[in-house]
């Protein structure tokens, strides 16, 4: 059994942070690209060609893509062969506060949502997800969740009889409805099944996976390519402005469920679809 102390993973929690908030994904910038290549809409065109310069001027300047730095969501991926020794939530939190004075990150999480809604000033709480894996590592990923797309996914309890069918129009009709006040293109997240709580935590959870790698799942990867499909059929395009990308992917996770219910999650990523990851 390996230990590994609770400050080796607030210092990885920090360098990952502020790498996410810095630079853009290596796939995501590659999707962008690719998009870029097949838009034929000038002023889609004009602004995926801003986006990447935007990007690109994050990176060469270490400041962060977009004046919403993010709610900080962290994925702990702990090996069963390793042991964290600590408090591992207070290092999540001191990583995030870290990171948000390095890298002059906007304070964006406020405490009693429901009245006074009085900032903390260093992002903290962090969202945590917690998952056990096979080995002795412990990979450390963090996610920042922008306001303006997450306030446009939305969960629904479909009739079991929907099936697919069903699960496409809710997954359309939020984006649809969320027009370009989600700053497409879009990575959408699309979590089936589980429950009321488990489905959103699978629609967020299926925004980790890297746009190169594909559904292990031969009909969850066919559907996500039909939905892809779908959505950009809407033509809401880049910021809104029309277009053929309103969205770079669709990424599915589903689970089994109880026999009378279908749970459907669409949690919407924007453009700067943050993330990275550092392994201990």
């Amino acid at each position: 059994m390996r230990t590994l102390s609770a400050a080796r993973v607030a210092a990885a929690v920090t360098e990952a942070a502020v790498r996410a908030a810095t630079e853009l994904p290596a796939d995501v910038v590659l999707a962008l690209k690719r998009a870029l290549g097949s838009e034929r809409e000038p002023v889609a065109r004009t602004v995926l060609e801003r986006i990447l310069a935007n990007a690109d001027c994050a990176r060469t300047g270490g400041i962060p893509l977009c004046q919403d730095t993010g709610l900080q969501v962290v994925l702990i991926e702990q090996g069963a062969d390793v042991r964290i020794r600590g408090d591992l939530a207070r290092a999540v939190a001191q990583g995030t506060a870290r990171a948000t004075k390095q890298a002059a990150l906007r304070a964006s999480v406020v405490a009693r949502p429901g009245d006074t809604r009085r900032n903390s000033g260093d992002n903290t709480p962090p969202l945590m997800l917690h998952e056990t894996v096979p080995g002795d590592r412990v990979t450390v990923t963090v996610l920042p969740k922008g306001g303006g797309a997450e306030n446009k996914s939305r969960l629904g309890m479909l009739l079991p009889t929907a099936g697919w069918p069903g699960i496409r129009e809710f997954v359309v009709e939020t984006v649809r409805a969320a027009g370009g006040d989600a700053c497409p293109p879009l990575v959408v997240g699309v979590g089936v099944g589980g429950s009321f709580d488990r489905c959103a935590h699978l629609a967020k959870r299926a925004l980790f996976r890297p746009l190169t790698r594909r559904n292990a799942d031969a009909v969850l990867r066919a559907e996500e390519a039909r939905l892809l499909s779908m959505l950009n059929d809407l033509k809401i395009g880049p910021l809104g402005f029309g277009g053929r990308t309103t969205a770079l992917a669709v990424q599915i996770m589903a689970e089994p469920c109880h026999i009378a219910s279908l749970p459907v999650a669409v949690n919407i990523n924007c453009h700067a679809t943050r993330r990275a990851s550092v392994t201990l």
